[in-house]
This record gives structure tokens, sequence and C-alpha cells, in this order.
């Protein structure tokens, strides 16, 4: 539980001051005034003035923001030249697009340096082998350990993992005969499949046989930074067209929306994978940052996309939204958002307790 608290603030931590981060840089480029910058929600655990900016950390980590003079609908502006609607539409624009951008970059920066200094794993294509092994789990009881190769299931010869796996998932808390080398001996066993549980497109769970295995990565290559920076790119690029699909998708009702998760899910998912260590946590944390991405440039009200929806009005019209229609704009906006929120934890509870 410790770590899946400490994992799910990290990770939610760092999304946040790097979406936060790009909205003060470029403001505070193009001469806006930052009144304050905050990591979470009040009640404040950490407030100080340093200069203009109020700077504050708060204990409720699910955001964060960046108060900019002039900003808000419901305050009057002046005119003075340091306000947010005192800039051109392009600057604006700018502040605006600068939160998602600087997600997408954390996830190519993670990337690259995964390539370059960890490398990308390698496996047996035509062996099985054995990596980690879920402790009290089916194979462990059964006394398969690290560095072990199955040979056989059901006195059926494998080959590589893929395939193995296929075998074994067919089965769901049904006996399999497994057969395995270890230490140049040949071992046999019933073992009986637990619980595995992966999501379906319909939004639903299926349930799949397993036993508690993972593949072992026999080397890893590590790349120069030329092929690194190329690789990083690219599989950024693909999550990012991948989330777009998904969220495309959703809207026009292909796939469930029970395929949403919300903060349950990431810190559930945050703990999971830093047990696995660190390199899997920082590969989770450059997936959400891309979503994080995606997902705020979408055309509603308080998120970044809505902004950039108001600022397409006002560069057609040549001229601001009126503070009534952006007020409204805004407070539905939030209906909306507290909806999402709301139907997502919904969601994880229903995930958390094994419900489809």
């Amino acid at each position: 539980m410790l770590m899946t608290i400490v994992s799910f603030v990290f990770v939610l931590g760092v999304l946040i001051f790097i979406h936060e981060l790009g909205h003060f840089l470029v403001a505070k480029k193009v001469g806006i005034k930052v009144e304050k910058f905050s990591l979470g929600f009040p009640p404040n655990i950490f407030k100080r003035q340093y200069g203009e900016t109020e700077y504050c950390i708060g204990m409720i980590p699910l955001g964060g923001y960046v108060k900019m003079a002039g900003e808000n609908p419901d305050e009057e502006s002046t005119g003075a030249a340091d306000e947010f609607m005192s800039k051109s539409i392009l600057q604006r624009a700018a502040v605006i697009l600068a939160g998602p951008f600087m997600n997408y970059v954390l996830a190519v920066v993670i990337m690259i340096s995964i390539y370059m200094i960890v490398g990308e794993a390698q496996t047996d294509p035509d062996r099985a082998l054995i990596g980690a092994v879920s402790e009290e789990g089916p194979a462990q009881k059964a006394g398969i350990v690290d560095g072990d190769q199955i040979i056989a299931i059901d006195g059926e010869a494998i080959g590589g993992f893929s395939s193995m796996r296929d075998k074994i998932n067919a089965v769901v808390t049904g006996p399999i005969e497994v057969t395995w080398l270890h230490e140049g001996d040949t071992v046999s066993a019933e073992i009986v499949t637990a619980i595995g549980e992966v999501p379906n497109m319909e939004g639903g769970i299926d349930s799949v046989g397993i036993i508690g295995i993972e593949e072992k990565a026999i080397s890893f290559r590590r790349y120069g930074v030329g092929e690194a920076v190329g690789r990083g790119f690219t599989d950024t690029h693909r999550i990012v067209a991948v989330t777009a699909s998904f969220v495309k998708q959703l809207v026009f009702g292909e796939v469930s929306t029970k395929m949403l998760g919300g903060p349950l899910f990431i810190a559930q998912q945050s703990g999971k994978v830093a047990r696995r260590g660190f390199l899997y946590l920082m590969s989770f944390m450059a997936l959400l940052s891309i979503n994080l991405a995606v997902l705020n440039v979408l055309p509603i009200p308080v998120l970044d996309g809505g902004h950039l929806v108001f600022l397409g009005i006002e560069a057609v019209k040549r001229s601001p939204l009126s503070m009534k229609a952006r007020m409204i704009a805004q407070q539905v906006g939030m209906v909306v958002l507290l909806g999402l929120i709301v139907f997502v934890t919904y969601n994880d509870i229903l995930r958390l307790f094994g419900s489809n």
C-alpha cells in the first residue's frame, strides 16, 4: 500500500509539474504576470511568495494550475500589458499549448533515456525462458524458478514464450501438465492455473489462465544517441496515435466507456509497475504523459483544448467572447469534467471489487 501511494504521488506529481511548468515558462516568456503556481489543490502544505508569483503545494495531488493575471472570465480585465487577455492570439495559444507539449516532450525524453541507458530487452524467440516468478503463485509453488525453461504443456512441445502463454491462458483455474528444464534436469508437475484478467474492446474483462511467470530477457541492447532519439520519437508518436484513435472510438461508441480509468486505476497500476522496477514505472509515466497531453487538447472548456476553441472563435469574429459567454462555457465544461471524474472513479471501484 505504501509503495502504491508513493508511486502514485510521484508519477502524478511529475506529470502535473511538467504540464504546469510549460504554461508557466511560456507565460513568463511572453510577458504575462503569473500570480500563482500550484502543484496540487488546497489545503496547502507549502506556500511561499517569490517575486510576483506565489508558489504552492497542495495536499490533494490530483491536478495543479497556473493563475495568470486577467485570465479568469470572472475577473474584470484592466487592459494592463502583463495580462493574459492583453497578449496576441498567437501568444496566448502558445501559452495554452505549452502544457500538453511539455508532457509530449517528457514522454520523448523518457523513451530516449530508456533506449540509451537501459536498452531494449532481447528475448529468445525459440525458447520459453522464465524470468520473474510471482511470489506464492502457481509456478513458484510447483518449483519453477528464474532461469528455468518450459518445454512442454500437457505433453505437447512448445517453442517460444508466446506459444506457451497461449496454451496456459486457454485453461482458467484448471490443471495443466507443465514440463520444464531446471539446471539440466527435466521436471514435470501438474499446476492449477490462477485467474488473470485482461480488458477487452467491449469494456469488459476477460479471464485467462496464468501461473505467475514472466519472460526472461537474455540481454539488453543499448543504442547510441542517434538511434535512441529515432526510436524514442517513433514510440512516442505510436502511443499518441493509439491514444487519439481510442478517443475517437470512444466518442463514436466503437469501444465501451468501461475501458476508461481514473485516479484509483492510475494509483493501482502505479503500484504494480513500481514493484516490477523503476524502468517499468518510467515507461508507465511516459504512457500517462502522452495520455495527459492528448486529453488536454480535447475541445472541452476548462481544458487547454477548450481555451484554444475560444481563441479560434476570437480569431474569426475579431473580438474575444463576452465575459458572460466565457463564464457559461467554463461552468458547462466544469460540469462535464466533474461528471467524467465521477464516472471513471465509478469504473475504478467496479474494477477494484472485480465487477464488470
